[in-house]
């Protein structure tokens, strides 16, 4: 049997965008695994690197957060013991057209040297490929009451 030129190219061009769509997805996820751990290992700088410079992040507790210059400033002049944070995706979707990808999840904090968690909620990031590789160009926390 055989297809149509115009079918395959069709076909051809769904498979290649959802190949790519699926690279993308594990660039992201490859990206936030890594900020993770630079995280837990309160290395600040080796963080920012993982968004673009003009970042906005809505910290937990409603905190807007301009830039990773003022991310970085707000994480070293924060009183009382250090944290970290771990986001786990739930989802990660990714416009190839747009070069704009979502990402949704849960997140908690840690409080250095503990291996509970002392708070944490949902999250969603959006990210942007515009340099040629995957920054976050903006994140919002939501604090919300533990439910285990």
């Amino acid at each position: 049997m055989k297809i149509p030129v115009a079918s395959a190219l069709l076909l051809f061009l769904f498979l290649n965008n959802s190949f790519g769509q699926n690279d993308d997805r594990e660039q992201i996820l490859s990206q936030r695994e890594l900020s993770n751990h630079a995280l837990r290992a309160f290395d600040e700088e080796l963080n920012a690197t993982f968004s673009t410079d003009d970042a906005l992040i809505t910290t937990g507790a409603g905190t807007l957060i301009s830039g990773k210059k003022e991310l970085m400033k707000y994480i070293q002049e924060s009183s009382g013991a250090r944290m970290y944070w771990i986001r786990t995706p739930d989802e990660v979707l990714v416009n190839s057209k747009t070069r704009l990808a979502w990402e949704t999840g849960t997140w908690k904090g840690y409080v250095e040297g503990l291996d509970e968690p002392v708070v944490g909620g949902k999250y969603s990031a959006q990210w942007t490929k515009a340099s040629g590789t995957w920054l976050i160009q903006s994140q919002l926390f939501v604090t919300l009451p533990n439910e285990e």
